[in-house]
């Protein structure tokens, strides 16, 4: 089944470029354009794209609104931000209203193609770069965790959950998480999809910020305890 997308940048040059390559893959189809956010907005609740590329800078309303809004109903499409810029305030606010990917636009073809895929089956995915900004971040106190006297929501993981949340956030994939724990790779995408809903976030972008804010991982190393 071929992955439906919308893509979004008010640059129409930009926006045709994007298209030509990732129409040109058999998997891959472009459902639809939109020049800024509002008409994203709308032509989602149309076309029921499964991943939507979305620029920042629009005119009107911008990508991060439009993403809140896409994301806030839980079902709706995943969403790729493309962007030429990659300040802190963006990546911090694109990841908080939902987005599962951030990817700056000089990223080749293949990369791009594969952030895509990736995005469309449930993971989160972020360009190296801003990866390692995030992290950086984290270790300034660039993100705020919540109130001492919320519950927190990793209480309600099974201990195994709890361990493949931390290697997730670790920044390991499932293949390497299996090869860590011992089991098949399939067993941990169980987990993983066990403990996303468990926390009631979209994807591991999601859980990784969350367990951050948490204070269950810090930069450079894990806290089990």
């Amino acid at each position: 089944m071929s992955i439906r997308l919308l893509v979004v940048d008010d640059q129409p040059v930009v926006r045709a470029g994007f298209v030509a390559i990732l129409d040109a893959e058999p998997d891959l189809t472009v459902v639809g354009e939109a020049g800024d956010g509002a008409a994203a907005v709308e032509l989602a609740g149309r076309m029921a794209p499964d991943v939507v590329l979305m620029d920042i800078r629009m005119p009107g309303m911008d990508g991060l609104t439009a993403t809140s809004l896409l994301t806030a109903a839980g079902d709706g499409p995943r969403v790729l931000v493309l962007t030429t810029f990659d300040l802190d305030e963006y990546v911090f606010r694109a990841l908080r209203v939902g987005a599962s990917g951030f990817l700056l636009k000089d990223a080749e073809p293949d990369e791009l193609i594969a952030a895509v895929r990736v995005v469309a089956a449930g993971d989160g995915m972020l360009a190296p770069p801003v990866t390692r900004r995030l992290i950086d971040a984290f270790a300034n106190g660039g993100f705020v965790a919540p109130a001492p006297d919320r519950p927190s929501p990793v209480t309600g993981l099974t201990p195994r959950e709890r361990e493949v949340l931390l290697l997730v956030a670790g920044g390991l994939s499932n293949s390497e998480i299996a090869g860590r724990l011992g089991v098949a790779t399939g067993t941990v995408k169980t987990h993983v999809n066990g403990l996303l809903t468990k926390l009631g976030v979209r994807d591991r972008v999601q859980a990784t910020i969350l367990a951050y804010d948490l204070g269950l991982v810090l930069p450079g190393r894990i806290r089990y305890s």
